[in-house]
């Protein structure tokens, strides 16, 4: 067949330079129309607002803006959120929804995960110093487990730090505050070569130290902190990233300590030894030059940090085509060497030192669906942890006659080995219902060994000899289900509603410190969360309000908690047992509001309600009025059947701004109020109605304003925290015969100046 050549249809076309046949012009164009699809929203996390939870979501420009300095800062900006530091410490005691656990020693599984950069820290004092150069974090309650990491009963916070970028990038933070507290923060990032890109990011804290000594006036609670971390992202083709990611943190800060509510010892409850009441300011501590001594640590010790964390990461990621394959390795270290003066008065009556060295190894490996569009969804995966600890834990009991009267040391190695598998399904019927479903198998395998506890021989009456106690060792292990199963329907783009019903599990454990019976040294069993969740999301006028809000039921069963052992011959001991039967239930909500051009509103609240069902233990307090009266120590029991547990029932937090721009739109400014409440807390069964025994309620309020080129490199903002300066207390604990509170900062006023390209 002959091609043909194009076909020419009218005038033929001609090939000679003849003059060309003059034409009209074009008419002009008409004007261009632009249609907008959608309006930019002034909320965020759009994605989120579709997924079936509860989580919180925080930005990386509000964590800093709402005076986050610490990861127990996190309380206030989340809904049926508590996180406290034990006696003052680094060592943090999660609860989401009221499920949580106070574990002074770190060696039992925490009921709420911390995970950095899907890394999982299960010992909490891992993740101190890790709150900089952040891309965000998630508290997500409720039980978790089928989608990643280890399975758990409250929940799970989950800080992600920046990764490199590739392009450059660089920044410096300077943040000034009351009682000189300075906190330097700076970062650099960008590529090294075409498919490999860096991040480096530091930290430094110093100051802010604000607590006096009533008999000697020196002052405590100064920061003295440093971190680093840094990231390599490789990216060898288009399908593969491998992320390599290094960090240290040296915490030779002071600790705030505690002020005594209760002594039935001495008799006293916020006030000295004299008799006299104490300022919101002062506290009361010292160390004996012989406990200084045998610690090895200088006789002017205060009471302090001597940490070192240290750890790795690889992340490889792999597009295979049908499927997404994802592996993390991690290996994360701890020295800790923490004084706490844990009797609240300058007496050496339960003064505490703690060495503790443990690390901890994990592996997980994921496959996943990639089609992210596709109307089934799954996921499997495997995630291994092992962790190694040995601990020494000092007392001072010199101070405590005639019933002690020495130095204590508990020693104890322990070895624990957890192995999940998970798998996580979802179908997306018509009509936008989506059922979902996910399980996961976890095994749990620790021992406690070589535990040993000494009395120093402390040259008087008291203890005339040195005495040594080796104690059995002690093992658990548990092999349990877990899983989600629910059904979420997405009603319109702007509204989604879900149920779930979901089984948390946490396996058992060891109370290990001051031993002096084997008895204390019985393993707890592990506890079980039945969880039934409604909800919806809701962005009720688009891009004006937004409403978020969920109700759920915990059927609650063999719940760990710190109780009491008394020992007739040396007084009550804690130790950990379990609740045969509980309930926990309650209400979140979460609003965000731009009711104005310039202003918005966020309010979150969160209402919970925790009752024993089935329950009886020692009664702390009748056993101290009886020892007070007889000299005596004999355990006291009571029930404690359909009795309050103590968790806070009301927590509401909030902010409000109002930005413009100014200058012709060349800068913007920003001011605003942030806010606070939280309701009483029992720190021991029964505790709400006895003073001393729980942590009152109490209010704050804050203020900050920001100035900043609308498009330019720098910002400056001035802040106050505890704008009212109110006196509050933010946890407790307890040592021999004495409660104590541990006390908020009181009013912080500051300024932060910031810096990137």
């Amino acid at each position: 067949m002959q091609k043909r050549g194009p076909v020419h249809h009218g005038a033929p076309i001609s090939t000679q330079n003849t003059p060309a046949t003059p034409q009209k012009p074009p008419p002009p164009p008409k004007p261009e129309a632009i249609s907008v699809v959608q309006a930019r929203s002034p909320f965020k996390f759009v994605t989120a607002q579709h997924q079936a939870d509860s989580a919180t979501h925080l930005t990386p420009d509000l964590i800093p803006q709402k005076g986050v300095v610490g990861i127990t800062d996190l309380q206030n900006l989340a809904p049926n959120v508590t996180i406290q530091s034990e006696n003052g410490g680094a060592t943090t005691n999660f609860y989401i929804r009221g499920v949580g656990m106070q574990d002074l020693t770190q060696n039992n599984t925490q009921s709420v995960m911390t995970y950095v950069d899907d890394v999982v820290y299960p010992l909490s004092t891992m993740a101190s110093g890790m709150m900089f150069d952040l891309a965000g974090v998630d508290i997500n309650p409720g039980p978790v487990g089928t989608e990643h990491g280890q399975a758990d009963t409250g929940g799970e916070v989950m800080i992600r730090t920046a990764d490199p970028t590739s392009t450059w990038h660089g920044g410096v933070m300077e943040d000034i505050a009351s009682y000189a507290r300075s906190r330097t923060d700076m970062f650099i990032s960008g590529p090294i070569t075409k498919n490999l890109s860096f991040r480096l990011a530091a930290q430094t804290m110093h100051g802010g130290g604000w607590q006096t000594n009533p008999y000697n006036n020196q002052r405590l609670g100064d920061a003295d902190e440093g971190a680093i971390r840094g990231k390599i992202k490789w990216t060898p083709d288009d399908k593969t990233t491998v992320m390599i990611t290094g960090h240290w943190m040296q915490d030779d800060s002071e600790v705030v300590t505690g002020r005594p509510a209760i002594d039935s010892l001495y008799g006293h409850a916020d006030r000295d030894l004299l008799g006299n009441g104490m300022p919101y300011k002062e506290a009361e501590w010292d160390i004996r030059p012989q406990f200084a001594k045998m610690i090895g640590r200088s006789a002017s010790l205060q009471p302090s940090e001597h940490n070192t964390m240290w750890g790795a990461d690889v992340k490889f990621t792999r597009n295979l085509g049908f499927a997404e394959f994802k592996s993390i390795s991690a290996y994360e270290t701890e020295r800790e060497g923490e004084y706490t003066d844990a009797d609240a008065t300058a007496l050496g009556s339960g003064d505490t030192y703690r060495n503790i060295t443990a690390n901890s190894f994990s592996q997980e490996v994921q496959l996943r669906n990639i089609k992210r569009d596709s109307r089934f969804q799954w996921l499997v995966g495997m995630h291994y942890n092992r962790v190694r600890s040995e601990q020494q834990m000092w007392f001072d009991f010199t101070d405590y006659v005639p019933k002690r009267g020495y130095i204590s040391l508990t020693s104890f190695g322990q070895n624990q080995q957890t192995f999940d598998q998970f798998a996580h399904l979802s179908y997306r019927f018509p009509h936008h219902v989506t059922l979902f479903g996910g399980i996961n198998h976890e095994a749990d395998d620790r021992q406690l060994v070589h535990l040993a506890t000494t009395h120093f021989a402390s040259g008087t009456i008291y203890q005339p000899t040195t005495q040594q106690e080796i104690f059995q060792n002690s093992g658990s292990a548990t092999n349990q289900f877990s899983g989600v199963i629910g059904v979420q329907w997405q009603a319109t783009k702007d509204f989604m509603a879900y149920f779930k019903i979901s089984k948390g599990f946490k396996p058992g454990g060891f109370t290990a410190n001051n031993t002096v019976v084997q008895a204390q040294l019985e393993p707890m069993k592990p506890e079980t969360v039945l969880d039934y969740e409604v909800g919806f999301k809701a962005d009720l006028i688009p891009n004006r309000f937004r409403l978020n809000a969920s109700a759920f039921y915990y059927d609650y069963h063999d719940q760990q908690i710190l109780g009491y052992y008394v020992v007739p011959s040396y007084g009550p001991l804690g130790r950990y047992i379990n609740v045969p039967k509980s309930q926990i239930w309650g209400i979140e909500f979460t609003a965000q509001i731009h009711p104005f051009t310039n202003v918005y509103v966020t309010q979150n609240l969160g209402y919970e309600r925790g009752e024993y069902q089935k329950f009886q233990s020692v009664n702390l307090s009748a056993t101290n009025a009886q020892y007070a009266s007889t000299g005596a120590w004999s355990p006291v029991y009571m029930s404690y059947n359909n009795t309050d547990s103590g968790i806070p029932k009301l927590t509401l937090n909030g902010t409000a701004d109002y930005r413009r721009k100014a200058f012709g739109n060349r800068y913007t400014w920003e001011v605003g109020v942030d806010w606070m409440y939280r309701g009483q807390q029992a720190m021991i069964p029964g505790g709400l109605n006895t003073y001393g025994y729980h942590l009152p309620a109490y209010f704050l309020l804050g203020a900050h304003a920001t100035f900043k080129p609308t498009k330019g490199p720098w910002t400056v903002s001035v802040y106050a925290t505890n704008l009212l300066n109110r006196d509050y207390y933010t946890t407790g604990g307890m040592a021999t015969t004495t409660y104590f509170w541990i006390p908020g900062t009181p009013r912080f006023v500051g300024g932060r100046f910031g810096f990137q390209y």
